[in-house]
C-alpha cells in the first residue's frame, strides 16, 4: 500500500474537502475523517478504551486519522483495522517505517510536535483519549480551527463535550462533524 499511499492521499484530502464519496482502485473512500489523539504511551484501560474508539471510527466508514505512533494511537489503529476500516498517520519524524503497524497510510511530515497541527486540520472531528500535552495542543488547535471535540477521560476545557464510552464519542464526533 506504501506505493500508492501519496495518490490515496491526494485522493483524500480532495474528495473530503468536496464531501463526496469516491471509488479509487478498489477501495472506497468515505468522506468523513475522524482523528483520534490520545498520548503515546498509555495503560491497558486506555488503550481499551481507544481501540474501541478505532472499531466505532471504522464501523461508521470513517478515516481514522492519528499521529501514526504508539500508545493510544496504535491501540485506535488497531481497532479501525480489525473492523476493516482505513488509516492515516502523519508522523513527527522523517521515516514512514516508525509508523505502527496498523497504519495503512504513514505520513512522514518531518515536523515533530508541530504535526500535531496537521492532525487537527486533516480531521472533521477529534475524539481525545486521555492523554497529556501533546493531546491538549491537539484539542486546542482543533477548537481554534473551529473542529468539533469529543473528549473520553481526556481533557475537560470548554468547547470539549464529554463522553463515557468509546461508541458515545464516535458517535458525538460523527453528529457534530457532517
Amino acid at each position: 500500500m506504501t506505493s500508492s499511499c501519496s495518490d490515496i492521499r491526494g485522493q483524500l484530502v480532495k474528495l473530503a474537502k468536496w464531501g463526496d464519496t469516491r471509488i479509487v482502485g478498489a477501495m472506497k473512500l468515505p468522506r468523513i475523517q475522524i482523528g483520534v489523539v490520545g498520548a503515546g504511551e498509555c495503560n491497558e484501560d486506555v488503550a481499551r478504551q481507544a481501540e474501541g474508539v478505532g472499531r466505532a471510527v471504522a464501523r461508521a466508514g470513517a478515516v481514522l486519522v492519528c499521529g501514526g505512533l504508539g500508545g493510544v494511537m496504535e491501540a485506535a489503529a488497531r481497532g479501525a483495522r480489525h473492523e476493516g476500516g482505513f488509516t492515516l498517520g502523519l508522523l513527527p519524524g522523517v521515516d514512514k517505517e516508525t509508523a505502527n503497524e496498523f497504519i495503512d497510510c504513514a505520513v512522514a511530515t518531518g515536523l515533530g510536535h508541530f504535526r500535531n497541527f496537521l492532525v487537527a486540520q486533516t480531521a472533521n472531528a477529534l475524539v481525545a483519549v486521555a492523554g497529556r500535552y501533546g493531546t491538549l495542543s491537539e484539542i486546542g488547535m482543533a477548537l481554534n480551527l473551529g473542529k468539533p471535540v469529543v473528549g473520553l477521560g481526556s481533557w475537560e476545557v470548554d468547547g470539549v463535550v464529554q463522553a463515557s464510552s468509546p461508541e458515545e464519542a464516535v458517535r458525538l464526533a460523527l453528529a457534530a462533524a457532517r
